[in-house]
């Protein structure tokens, strides 16, 4: 299975938060904005509004897991930033990667072929 490619540098997502395009549902917030690689770049954000750091680093765990599962059925060329909101603390996995796949088709960033 593929590695993940993050998004790390500041400047990186101050570029996605700036120039994007959003969606949110219950646990989460999506930005993307096209990045012109044939790769997608993630992201992952949890403050500490949601918890300290041991909550975080769990919520940060899911989606991260959450999003490898899933990386296949994405389309690729995207910079995609994902925030958990407060909620994010008392969901279980399943739903985080509902939650995920969900944003996704809203975005319509799912490979119909897949």
């Amino acid at each position: 299975m593929k590695a993940i490619n993050r998004l790390r540098k500041n400047e990186d997502f101050r570029k996605v938060y700036k120039k994007r395009k959003s969606m949110a549902n219950k646990l989460l917030i999506i930005y993307i904005l096209e990045n012109g690689y044939n790769f997608n770049r993630v992201g992952f954000t949890v403050s500490k509004k949601v918890g300290k750091s041991v909550i975080r680093s769990r919520v940060k765990r899911l989606l991260n897991e959450s999003y490898r599962l899933n990386n296949e059925k994405v389309k690729q060329g995207y910079d995609i930033i994902f925030v958990a909101r407060n909620t994010c603390v008392d969901a279980s996995y399943k739903e985080i990667e509902s939650a995920i796949l969900h944003l996704l088709k809203k975005m319509n960033l799912i490979n119909s072929a897949v």
